[in-house]
């Protein structure tokens, strides 16, 4: 129900978002059945900054106050998508090819975890680079996929010296 849920939402909001100049990212539902949270990631050329949340809010809770696609008080989260940002179409994993992700999947050999590099999309799979084995992965086998922040602390330009 919830996937439905953010289904209806995703279709009411993306055609809003890009007139407002936002790429929309995903539309999440959590919490309660009473009270719903209603998460709504967004990005855009340049980032995402306060400023621009506030505004996409703002007409966000219009549309949502005008078409009424929630029956009863939810609770709204705009944000961007952040370092771990979702991959939700295989547009998303092309895009963010040499990246690191984390999937959860339907069973593969065994395994609903996986996590490595991206390495591209090769007929509607996902292959990813998996400590130096390529795994592929259909893509509508992947339940939940996220970018994996990556940190450099500079060891490999040799800034290691104190």
């Amino acid at each position: 129900m919830r996937g439905d849920l953010a289904e209806r939402l995703r279709a009411l909001l993306d055609p809003e978002a890009e007139r407002h100049g936002f790429e929309l990212v995903a539309v999440e539902v959590a919490g309660s059945q009473a009270r719903p949270i209603v998460r709504v990631f967004l990005d855009r050329r340049g980032g995402i900054d306060l400023d621009a949340v506030c505004e996409a809010n703002a007409w966000i809770s219009a549309l949502l106050d005008a078409e009424e696609p929630i029956a009863g008080p939810y609770t709204l989260e705009v944000s961007s998508p952040g370092v771990d940002r979702p991959l939700c179409t295989i547009d998303d994993f092309e895009r963010f090819t040499g990246s690191v992700a984390a999937l959860k999947t339907q069973p593969i050999d065994g395994r609903t975890k996986f996590s490595g590099r991206i390495d591209g999309i090769n007929d509607d799979k996902v292959v990813l680079d998996v400590e130096g084995r390529l795994v592929h992965i259909p893509f509508g086998d992947v339940i939940k996929a996220r970018l994996r922040g990556e940190v450099d602390f500079g060891q490999e330009r040799g800034d290691d010296q104190r």
